[in-house]
């Protein structure tokens, strides 16, 4: 006679179902695991419910090559991948360019980078990422604390293109209980404890203080907000690319029909703008947006805007352009003129 199933496995495995309830036998799911309890607990999850529904689980970790021993551990992850009964597993490599990021920025964007690709070689529909309710409540604070505006506050999103965040409702030490009840030893990545890192501060030290000030559930708190925020800041994305449609012009955006949309849509043109012309979304903030806003509120012959991506916003004949720094030049004189 079997005994009742753990609470924290339970929490895990029923957030996993929900989120692969919509495919169907047959469809391939990427896993992304680093030996953490997050992520080893996402994948016990996934194998259980997943060959339940009839779908194929493929395990992949990433060694991105920062410390010392990160292959062999890499080597332990895909042991435990193949313990937990995966399908197959994939272990890749990255090499890790700043490329004028921050180290954790590189090493995400390098680590996207090679789940799209092995999520195109396995042909998985769908990939999921380990990230728990207490990394959205993290994300949220740094986002708050930092000024980066609604969308920085709404967090991490649920879902997008094909990834999944199944454990946004689960805690981190749900998962970890979660594989002390399977017997899984999890790895704790050195990174996750040097307070250098700013999200460890966060994680060590400002969340403990908040909850022991505050009171209890300021995880769960940070987390709902993210949910409510994300809707309307979903509402306005779409308003925006409906304005940006609007205004848009063949050779850029028509200033006075864009001084008559509200701020909040206004301003989100003018981004999407910026990133339509390559500036990096990471390089561009929202300073960079009041600049070029100020071309079509307080236009008083500005010669141009410097944006990151070497690009300059200039306004010329009624019309807000977003161009190479290189052509701006040429622009110099009637960038001046009447606009």
């Amino acid at each position: 006679m079997g005994g009742a199933l753990h609470p924290c496995v339970a929490a895990v495995r029923r957030a996993v179902r929900g989120s692969l309830a919509d495919l169907g036998p047959g469809t391939t799911v990427l896993v992304a695991c680093s030996g953490g309890a997050d992520s080893l607990a996402l994948a016990d999850a996934a194998v259980f419910e997943g060959h339940k529904a009839g779908l194929r689980i493929v395990g992949v970790t990433v060694d991105h090559g920062l410390q010392e021993g990160s292959a062999a551990q890499a080597e332990r992850t895909l042991d435990q991948l193949r313990t937990i009964g995966v399908d197959e597993t994939v272990g890749a490599r990255v090499s890790v360019d700043a490329g004028g990021l921050g180290p954790e920025a590189a090493a995400r964007r390098a680590r996207y980078a090679v789940l799209d690709q092995v999520a195109d070689h396995v042909d998985a529909a769908v990939v999921l990422l380990g990230h728990t309710r207490d990394d959205q409540a993290e994300t949220v604070l740094l986002g708050l604390t930092r000024g980066s505006g609604g969308r920085s506050i709404a967090g991490m999103r649920r879902s997008f293109d094909r990834y999944r965040r199944p454990l946004l409702d689960v805690g981190r030490d749900d998962t970890v209980t979660a594989c002390q009840v399977a017997g899984l030893g999890y790895w704790t990545d050195p990174h996750n404890l040097d307070p250098g890192y700013t999200r460890v501060r966060v994680r060590e030290r400002v969340l403990p203080v908040l909850e022991e000030e505050l009171g209890p559930g300021i995880p769960a708190a940070l987390a709902r907000t993210a949910d409510q925020l994300r809707a309307d800041m979903d509402l306005l994305d779409d308003l925006a690319e409906q304005a940006y449609d609007a205004v848009a012009q063949p050779a850029g955006l028509a200033a006075d029909a864009l001084a008559e949309q509200p701020v909040a849509l206004r301003r989100r043109v003018l981004r999407l703008a910026a990133l339509a012309a390559g500036a990096p979304a990471a390089e561009l903030f929202h300073e960079h947006v009041l600049a070029v806003d100020a071309l079509v509120t307080d236009w008083r012959g500005q010669r141009w805007i410097d944006l990151p991506g070497h690009l300059r916003a200039v306004r010329r004949d009624g019309l807000v352009r977003i161009v190479p720094a290189r052509l701006a030049d040429g622009d110099a004189d009637g960038a001046a003129a009447p606009g």
